[in-house]
């Protein structure tokens, strides 16, 4: 039986218990390429989720039939694929469905177009608090090199090796350097509490208590592509469920692709929005999991 999608009790686990129940949330949409090497480096996690959902956003048969393979060839991971018809760009929605169904306490959210660190998933639940979202950050491939990774490099963990990554050309300043995570977990614990970056949000690389995401309604499923992320951080932080970086210790690479679905004018149109969420201090959007004003009592 799936959760209760309006189950908030916060009270019942001290703040820093070790979740009962753990799932990875994965996204994608028809990226059939980056979705198989994605699973490849999920499958070789030190530490697994209990559960992966697929929360797909229309894909077609080819991602279905990686998901497939994936499934064949790791039976010990459970794994379930959710599915929407594609209606356009529409990821707040299939992701508030794969939280509204989830069975977890805690959950672990990635792209569909990234790679993860074998202690990726490790360093998510390491951090987990109650009251507390994580959030990472991206060392970005660019075309060439997002071309040169085949499966063979990420089972290997080459996709990882500063080496290999500095021959890329993934390092564009310092600071993405330190994403690789060359610093004692120490020093990088040091670094992700000093940091002066602003503790927003990224989609492809963060986690949360389920409890937390649904004391905000999940997603505004009227924003698209640009800041959707940024906007449920925002309304998170104003329920007073602060973030915390772990940009330099859960290294993830990113993979290259085309966004035909960007649109500039929607995109300032969420920037604007986000603006007026930190200035407003709104916490509950009325278009999220439960389509309310105001949470049910």
């Amino acid at each position: 039986m799936a959760a209760d999608p309006t189950s908030n009790k916060p009270g019942r686990t001290a703040a820093n218990a070790t979740p009962r129940r753990t799932e990875l949330v994965l996204t994608t949409y028809e990226n059939p390429r980056s979705l198989a090497l994605c699973l490849e480096s999920v499958g070789r996690q030190v530490v697994a989720c209990d559960s992966i959902c697929v929360a797909d956003d229309g894909s077609g048969p080819e991602t279905k039939a990686v998901i497939e393979a994936f499934r064949a060839a790791r039976p010990d991971l459970r794994l379930r694929h959710l599915w929407h018809e594609d209606l356009g760009f529409q990821k707040c929605s299939i992701l508030n469905k794969a939280i509204a169904s989830s069975e977890a306490e805690f959950l672990v959210f990635i792209d569909g177009d990234v790679l993860i660190h074998p202690m990726f998933v490790a360093r998510h639940l390491e951090l987990a608090r109650r009251g507390r979202w994580s959030t990472g950050s991206l060392i970005r491939l660019d075309a060439p090199a997002t071309a040169a990774v085949t499966t063979e490099l990420v089972a290997s963990g080459v996709v990882f090796d500063r080496d290999w990554l500095g021959e890329q050309r993934a390092f564009d300043r310092f600071s993405t350097w330190l994403k690789s995570a060359p610093c004692p977990k120490w020093l990088s614990n040091l670094l992700e509490l000093c940091w002066p970056t602003r503790r927003s949000l990224c989609g492809a690389n963060w986690s949360a208590w389920r409890d937390d995401i649904l004391a905000v309604n999940g997603f505004d499923e009227t924003i698209t592509y640009g800041g959707l992320d940024k906007e449920l951080g925002d309304r998170m932080r104003n329920a007073g469920i602060p973030g915390r970086h772990l940009r330099f210790s859960a290294p993830l690479v990113h993979l290259d692709h085309s966004r035909p679905y960007a649109d500039g004018k929607k995109k300032k149109r969420n920037k604007d929005w986000i603006h007026e969420v930190r200035r407003s201090g709104v916490s509950w959007t009325k278009h999220g999991i439960v389509k309310a004003e105001g949470r049910p009592t």
